[in-house]
C-alpha cells in the first residue's frame, strides 16, 4: 500500500511540475532578456560617454573602448590575445578562409597574436558601433587556471586561436561592472584585477575554456606554435626557412605546417607574407616610404613581385591603396 501511495505521490509531483515548470522557465527567460537589455543599454551609455568620438581609446590598463559612426571597409590588423564584447553594432574578422562575425549577443576571443582582416558591419551616427577589448596575457590566464584548480589540458589537440561564442548573462554582468570602474578610479587598483579574474574564470568555464587554456598551459601544442609565431615576427623581413624553424621546434616540416595552420588558419609562409605587407603599408602610410623602398625594407627584393603580392592581399596596388587611405583620413578629419 505504501508503495502504491508513493507512486501516486510521484505521479502527482510530475503532474504539478508539468504545469508549473513552463511558467517558471518563461519567467526566468523573460527576466534574463530584461537583464541583458538593461546591461546592454548601460554599456552603450558608458562607452559613448567615455569615447564620444570615432576612434579607439585605452581607458584603463589593458582595456580599450571603440566608437565608429559608420561601417568601415576591410582593415588589415595584427590582433593580440584578447576578449572582445560589442555593445552596439556588429563586426567581422577574417582569418584565412574562416569568418568570425559577432554582435551584442556574442563575444570574440583571440589567443594568439595574428595578422588578419576586420570590418565593422553595422554603425550609424545615431547608433554607432561601440565595443570593448580586454587584453589577455598568458601569465594572468595561467594564474586564474591555478586558482580555479583547472589543471592541464586533457589532450594536445590543435585549437584555432580565434572563435565566437554566445555572451551569457553572468559574463555580461562582469563586463558591465568592469566599465563602471571608469566612474570610480579610486576602486580600480583593487576591483579591476578581481573583475578581470572573474571574466577569465567565466571564460574558462564556458565554451571557450579549452581555447583559453592554450594561451597559458604548457605541454599543449599551442606554445610551440606561439614560439613559431614569435620567431617569424622577430625576423619577418628575413627569408623564412621552414626546415630550420621545424628543427628549432623539434617538429617535422609536415607536422609544423599542419599544426601551424590548425591554429592560425595560415601556413608559416602566408603568415610571414601578411606581416610583411602589413608593415609595408604602415611604412608607406605613416613614414612616407615609396612602394619600392617599403618593399625592400620588409624583405622583398623584386618590386614587381611585391606589387603583385600587395594587390592580391589588399585588392589594389600599393600606391593607389595608400592614396585611398589618406583620402579617407582627410575626409574623416574634415567631416
Amino acid at each position: 500500500m505504501n508503495r502504491i501511495n508513493r507512486r501516486q505521490v510521484d505521479r502527482d509531483q510530475d503532474v504539478a511540475r508539468s504545469y508549473t515548470t513552463p511558467n517558471a522557465v518563461r519567467e526566468e527567460r523573460a527576466y534574463e532578456v530584461e537583464r541583458r537589455q538593461i546591461n546592454r543599454n548601460e554599456l552603450i551609455e558608458r562607452i559613448k560617454r567615455a569615447v564620444p568620438d570615432d576612434g579607439v581609446t585605452q581607458v584603463l590598463e589593458g582595456l580599450f573602448l571603440a566608437h565608429a559612426s559608420s561601417p568601415l571597409g576591410l582593415i588589415h590588423v595584427v590582433v593580440k590575445p584578447c576578449f572582445c564584447v560589442i555593445a552596439q553594432g556588429s563586426k567581422v574578422f577574417l582569418l584565412g578562409d574562416s569568418r568570425y562575425r559577432y554582435d551584442p549577443d556574442h563575444y570574440l576571443i583571440v589567443t594568439l597574436e595574428m595578422p588578419l582582416f576586420s570590418q565593422i558591419l553595422e554603425a550609424t551616427p545615431e547608433q554607432p558601433y561601440l565595443s570593448l577589448r580586454m587584453d589577455l596575457t598568458p601569465s594572468f590566464v595561467e594564474s586564474v587556471i591555478e586558482d580555479a584548480g583547472q589543471g592541464s589540458l586533457s589532450s594536445n589537440a590543435e585549437v584555432r586561436a580565434m572563435d565566437v561564442s554566445r555572451l551569457d548573462i553572468n559574463l555580461q554582468d562582469a563586463v558591465v561592472r568592469l566599465i563602471r570602474l571608469l566612474d570610480t578610479p579610486a576602486e580600480v587598483p583593487v576591483m579591476m584585477p578581481l573583475i578581470k579574474r572573474e571574466i577569465v574564470y567565466r571564460l574558462l568555464m564556458g565554451q571557450q575554456g579549452t581555447r583559453l587554456r592554450h594561451l597559458a598551459v604548457q605541454g599543449s601544442i599551442a606554445p610551440y606554435i606561439a614560439r613559431a609565431v614569435e620567431w617569424i615576427q622577430e625576423d619577418f623581413d628575413q627569408p623564412l626557412r621552414i626546415e630550420e624553424l621545424a628543427r628549432k621546434l623539434g617538429m617535422s616540416v609536415s607536422g609544423l605546417h599542419h599544426r601551424f595552420k590548425a591554429v592560425t588558419a595560415m601556413s608559416p609562409l602566408q603568415f610571414q607574407k601578411r606581416l610583411r605587407l602589413q608593415e609595408a603599408r604602415r611604412l608607406m602610410l605613416t613614414e612616407d616610404f615609396d612602394a619600392v623602398s617599403a618593399a625592400y625594407q620588409v624583405g622583398y627584393h623584386d618590386p614587381a613581385y611585391f606589387n603583385r603580392e600587395y594587390k592580391s592581399l589588399f585588392g589594389i596596388p600599393p600606391i593607389r591603396h595608400v592614396q585611398q587611405l589618406r583620402e579617407e583620413v582627410l575626409v574623416d578629419a574634415e567631416g
